[in-house]
């Protein structure tokens, strides 16, 4: 029964080193390497840090050449064939403290389709079960250069991770297993596939000695074919752009030989293991990464990535037409809601301490104000299971025990104090 009373030098490659040339008569020119932001905009850099990023991430096969300008790249990729992505990292342009200690990069294949991306779990057991034994994401150990402690994930059947050194040359071969039609509803007049992204996390060590601490995120578009499918594809998008006339082709990209990840958000569960950004509404003060956390956790995911460098001020400027031009009418409206929400304050904030704490007290807020809620709350509160309180009383008059009601908690007055205790075995009338 429960009762209370009131109370040095590193590896980094040159781009023709990056890029080799290739045969493709659909490399139109030389690609362009992305490059960050620079903070002090009148300091003297080298054209090498200009132009190139702390980390790149590159994937060894070919853009689609059907892609329009100002799109996102897309990769086709052949079931089961090992595809090289290189891990570079210029740590002159980043805030790695010792250059030689490891990385951990955690790589995925994911859903790019939002409406898989809710049901993830669900399609990935699907998968599982028609495919038994198999994974939808394997690293070729042996052809990869410089990773360490290789780590695939029995359960995780679409994640792989690996330590590696930033001063070295490193070099990951993955195999992705699955193909875009199996994700598909198989229809009358064929499938389209779906594209999946392939997206690496890269952490540091913490000061607890763990990765765990976030550095960089970069992602790209891909679909996957059935062996010799995506060469046979690459071959038809050429086809089709080459029959084109010349003022329809200078609306498409040209073709690149190798693929660079975008950098991005990182991966929801990467954000799981960061500080909860506190409150429903999104806070003036919060930074680019608290920012897309939010995001996260208010299901605004797909525009993460549109999103990228707003911190909670940039994102709260936002008018609610901007918002609806940026994400549509329905995603832009709830947005806006979301972003204009404020802490509903509950319907009634009691004020508890337990017996042996003196005056340290914790709030309690009840939405419901009935009997069962405030024993469930107080159960919480004492690390107690809900089925060990048999009663709760409040103290009355001359000591007696009044047992607590729904009408006595809907008649509590707001912000009250008490003390709770709990008297094991008896039931004091």
């Amino acid at each position: 029964m429960l009762f209370w009373h009131s109370q040095p030098d590193h590896y980094w490659p040159s781009p023709g080193e990056m890029y080799p040339c290739s045969s493709n008569n659909m490399i139109r020119e030389q690609l362009t390497l992305p490059f960050l932001k620079q903070e002090e905009q009148n300091s003297i850099s080298t054209s090498a840090e200009l132009h190139c990023p702390a980390f790149q991430y590159v994937l060894c096969a070919a853009t689609s050449p059907a892609v329009k300008q100002h799109e996102e790249t897309l990769t086709y990729l052949n079931q089961g064939q090992s595809y090289e992505i290189r891990l570079l990292c210029n740590p002159k342009l980043g805030e790695l403290a010792d250059c030689r200690k490891l990385l951990k990069s955690v790589v995925r294949v994911v859903f790019h389709d939002r409406r898989l991306q809710y049901t993830e779990h669900q399609q990935l057991e699907g998968w599982r079960w028609n495919r038994p034994g198999d994974r939808i994401l394997d690293i070729d150990i042996p052809l990869s250069v410089g990773i360490i402690e290789a780590q695939i994930h029995p359960t995780l059947l679409n994640t792989v991770e690996f330590l590696w050194e930033p001063s070295k040359r490193t070099s990951v071969f993955v195999q992705v297993h699955c193909i875009s039609t199996e994700f598909t509803l198989r229809k009358n007049g064929g499938e389209k596939g779906v594209p999946f992204r392939i997206q690496i996390d890269t952490f540091k060590l913490s000061e607890k000695g763990e990765h765990t601490e976030h550095v960089h995120s970069a992602s790209c578009l891909i679909k996957v074919f059935k062996p010799k499918g995506a060469d046979r594809k690459q071959k038809t998008d050429r086809e089709k752009i080459e029959k084109q006339s010349l003022q329809e082709r200078e609306k498409y990209q040209p073709s690149y030989e190798s693929t660079v990840l975008t950098e991005c958000a990182p991966w929801p569960d990467t954000l799981s293991s960061l500080p909860a950004t506190q409150g429903l509404a999104l806070a003036p003060c919060a930074s680019i990464l608290e920012t897309q956390q939010w995001l996260h956790k208010n299901r605004f995911s797909s525009y993460c990535r549109m999103l990228a460098n707003f911190t909670g001020a940039d994102l709260l400027k936002l008018s609610r037409s901007d918002l609806i031009q940026i994400c549509g009418a329905a995603d832009g409206i709830r947005l806006s809601n979301a972003l204009k929400a404020r802490c509903v304050r509950p319907r009634l904030t009691l004020y508890v301490s337990r017996e042996s704490q003196g005056t340290t007290y914790q709030e309690v807020h009840l939405e419901e104000l009935t009997a069962t809620e405030l024993t469930n709350k107080l159960a919480e509160l004492l690390s107690l299971p809900d089925n060990q309180i048999q009663q709760v009383s409040k103290q009355g008059p001359t000591e007696i025990q009044i047992l607590i009601s729904d009408l006595m908690v809907r008649n509590l007055p707001d912000e009250s104090c008490f003390v709770a205790a709990v008297n094991k075995g008896t039931w004091l009338p």
